[in-house]
């Protein structure tokens, strides 16, 4: 068992380093996902691992491994397939033809984990949009963890994963196998620029967005981060550009500065004045 002590540590650091809130009633998730990175690392306890954190104060690879871990990645492609069908139907027809004079599109995947929701861009955009080919068009790709985006950036899944959410189809269209994975075609995969970006700090140096993806991870925040974030976010989209949450993230009562634009069965959302 993990003293209490040491799983006090843990949270300050997750909320310190991450503005990550692990509630006193989830220390389970302390313990089960930092067992297999002490393993990994060479302690014989979850214990002795962080032990030798608090010993090391400082940022060092074993404080960045515990951020990894602490970090949830669970992702898929096309997840909740709605907001990707009002991508198609709505919202990217109207950026489009409002952007059709400069020919210019930026995207922004937010927290995109192991890089299935900007690859699930890519693909539609690729499949249903080929005039945006000779158009300037950017996705930008962001997560806090140097592990998974090097895991984003070679864009290979596994079985397992290729059959969460990706239609067969596209599977033969934007995917080589190599032995037991699949990988991502390279002329896909170099559309996405991926950046390590902690949403929790100051933002450094982002262009305008037309389009924010930033879904399924505000869950993970205190009020006040949340608010952070959001404000944030306001200064790098463009004022009639869409921003796209996780279907159970309501800012409506975070922030007055957002409506919702019901498009299809999702809702996105865009800021006021």
């Amino acid at each position: 068992m993990i003293p209490a002590n040491e799983l006090d540590y843990v949270r300050t650091l997750a909320r310190v380093k991450a503005a990550i809130v692990i509630e006193a009633a989830k220390d389970y998730l302390i313990e089960s996902r930092l067992e297999p990175v002490a393993r990994r690392e060479g302690f014989a306890s979850t214990h002795e691992f962080i032990r030798s954190m608090r010993e090391n104060q400082g940022p060092g690879r074993l404080h960045d491994a515990t951020i990894d871990a602490l970090t949830t990645n669970e992702t898929l492609f096309f997840r909740d397939h709605h907001p990707f069908d009002a991508l198609r139907q709505t919202v990217l027809p109207e950026l489009i033809s409002a952007r059709g004079r400069y020919r210019k599109l930026r995207i922004w995947s937010a927290a995109c984990s192991s890089g299935q929701e900007p690859y699930s861009i890519a693909m539609l955009i690729a499949d249903k949009f080929p005039e945006l080919d000779s158009w300037d068009l950017r996705i930008i790709a962001t997560d806090l963890s140097d592990t998974i985006l090097d895991q984003a950036r070679a864009g290979a899944y596994s079985k397992f994963e290729i059959n969460r959410g990706l239609p067969a189809p596209m599977l033969v269209k934007y995917f080589e196998q190599h032995d037991q994975r699949w990988v991502i075609r390279e002329n896909l995969r170099k559309k996405i620029e991926f950046r390590k970006l902690n949403l929790a700090e100051k933002f450094p140096i982002l262009p305008q967005f037309d389009l924010i993806f930033l879904r399924n991870v505000m869950i993970y925040f205190d009020l006040k981060t949340k608010r952070q974030i959001l404000s944030s976010v306001r200064r790098v989209l463009a004022p009639d550009g869409y921003l796209a949450l996780g279907s159970s993230e309501t800012p409506l009562t975070i922030t007055a500065d957002l409506r919702s634009v019901p498009v299809g069965r999702t809702v996105f959302y865009q800021y006021c004045g």
